[in-house]
């Protein structure tokens, strides 16, 4: 479980997110909505620890944890960038394998019998010698979340996954947030898109832009 307590960040004299109580509980998924400008992606980074915040703590499993400061973050709070971030230099069982060789020091082969299954469960397991371009955007965005997945972490993080992708993909991106909410992956989805976020959350939080100074 997932738990902020009176989460605080700024951006010079700019409040962007005010003393924000939260708690995602196992196995569920968050749906974070509001306007451009909300702070939805703000808070993303912030529990990702790409940001700082600058007042407040966050716990899991009831246990003080700062994403910021933790150098093998990813191996709890995972995140799918909006744009994927592949590296293009690298197959699809490259981009999967690095991190968890890297920072989990898995064994060569443990990493790719691990990136194998996920891509297997993914729909993907002819495609781990392709190269990020050869593919297409709804692809890609699987191979992003097989690589967020690899790194085994209690919470997996999206920002905007059906903006980048064909409008009639988004059904296909709700089944596969579905399937792993199945399997018991705590997911936490920023989106635009209300419908799709309506479809795919157990709980839903509303942001609005704060007008604080």
């Amino acid at each position: 479980m997932l738990t902020l307590k009176n989460i605080t960040k700024r951006f010079g004299d700019r409040t962007i997110i005010d003393q924000l109580d939260l708690t995602v509980k196992d196995g569920e998924v968050l749906s974070i909505v509001g306007p451009s400008g909300a702070g939805k992606t703000t808070l993303l980074r912030c529990i990702t620890g790409l940001e700082k915040v600058d007042e407040g703590e966050f716990l899991i499993d009831g246990q003080p944890f700062d994403p910021y400061t933790n150098r093998t973050n990813e191996s709890v709070i995972g995140v799918v960038f909006q744009n994927f971030q592949l590296f293009p230099h690298l197959t699809v069982l490259q981009n999967i394998t690095l991190a968890p060789t890297m920072v989990l020091k898995e064994s060569e082969a443990d990493a790719q019998a691990n990136a194998q299954k996920l891509l297997e469960r993914l729909d993907l397991g002819d495609h781990g010698d392709q190269y990020p371009y050869q593919l297409s955007g709804g692809q890609q965005q699987r191979v992003a979340i097989a690589r967020a997945l690899a790194m085994k972490p209690n919470v997996l993080c999206y920002d905007e996954p059906t903006s980048a992708l064909d409008p009639n993909l988004r059904q296909e991106v709700e089944k596969l947030i579905l399937g792993l909410k199945a399997d018991g992956m705590t997911q936490i989805v920023v989106s635009h898109d209300l419908t799709f976020a309506e479809n795919i959350a157990d709980d839903m939080l509303r942001v609005e832009p704060n007008q604080s100074k």
